[in-house]
């Protein structure tokens, strides 16, 4: 007993040390990493990026490069992200997320939009064909430096914004513009329209499964086809009618239904139709074959 415990403790002191010489040193990074989020009207603003410090350096000549091309940051590239289309600097830029390189210039600044999200720092292999947008842009000079390397999202209002970076005394603001009165409007509409067809007939389905009040059921199946008729829903009208005993309009809708979903090529679908509204005959007018679902 005694040399099984031994082993057992041999084995976790074993174990311990393993496990504590494979452990990770942890240390500041030199270059730490930065996310700003933003919302400009609707629509959300993303932004990841490294913040390398300036350290007394010549900005341009003695880190990185006047003309060269270069990730907008440290580590990686910087990334950028908007959830609606959007315009920055006068160009269509879609919805999505981009890596972001730059191409610093005393006068005017390069600025593009790369589609590659994995190229980072190697810029030897960039490809310009991977350009979603590219733009130039007046290089602002400030009073005060900026020591680490910083994005921004400054001039608000519900259509547009300044998005940015500043580095030492250089800055470089991009202008973007955000669609409102078109959502806004869509919403307006939606809300003050009532439920859509979709609503009707998920609550419908609901009621009918539920064994709820089925003449509040046909009236929700019904408006739904009226928005707009599809074979489920008119299978679903059926299916009530004929729960409510009414198997003249239950045979009727079931035959649209079978019809659409033909005309759709989901042939199964009508066949099932078709079984069900036998079902009902054969039963001599009951519901029968009025399955749920």
């Amino acid at each position: 007993m005694k040399k099984v415990f031994l082993s057992l403790a041999f084995l976790a002191i074993f174990a311990l040390a393993a496990t504590t010489s494979h452990a990770q040193i942890q240390t500041p990074a030199p270059s730490p990493s930065g996310k700003l989020e933003q919302t400009v009207g609707l629509t959300n603003v993303m932004i990841e990026y490294s913040r390398p410090a300036k350290k007394g350096r010549e900005l341009f000549v003695e880190v990185e490069k006047w003309g060269r091309i270069w990730r907008t940051g440290a580590n990686a590239s910087s990334k950028i992200e908007f959830s609606d289309d959007v315009k920055l600097e006068g160009k269509d830029i879609p919805a999505g997320k981009y890596a972001m390189y730059s191409i610093p210039g005393k006068d005017n600044w390069t600025v593009m939009l790369y589609s590659d999200l994995g190229l980072g720092g190697n810029t030897n292999g960039y490809d310009e064909s991977k350009e979603v947008a590219r733009f130039n842009v007046k290089t602002n000079m400030m009073s005060m430096e900026v020591e680490n390397f910083t994005f921004y999202v400054d001039n608000i209002t519900t259509t547009s914004a300044t998005v940015g970076f500043a580095w030492g005394k250089y800055s470089v603001p991009m202008k973007l513009e955000v669609e409102v009165e078109s959502k806004v409007m869509a919403a307006i509409e939606k809300t003050m329209g009532g439920p859509g067809r979709n609503d009707h007939y998920q609550a419908a389905r609901y009621y009918y499964n539920s064994g709820k009040d089925l003449k509040q059921a046909l009236v929700w199946a019904k408006k739904a086809n009226e928005i707009g008729a599809r074979y489920w829903q008119l299978r679903l009208e059926a299916q009530i009618n004929a729960k409510l005993g009414d198997f003249k309009r239950a045979q009727a809708k079931i035959a649209e239904s079978s019809k659409m979903a033909r005309e759709a090529g989901n042939n199964d679908y009508a066949s099932a139709n078709d079984k069900m509204a036998a079902e009902w005959r054969m039963d001599g007018g009951k519901e029968g074959g009025a399955t749920k679902g």
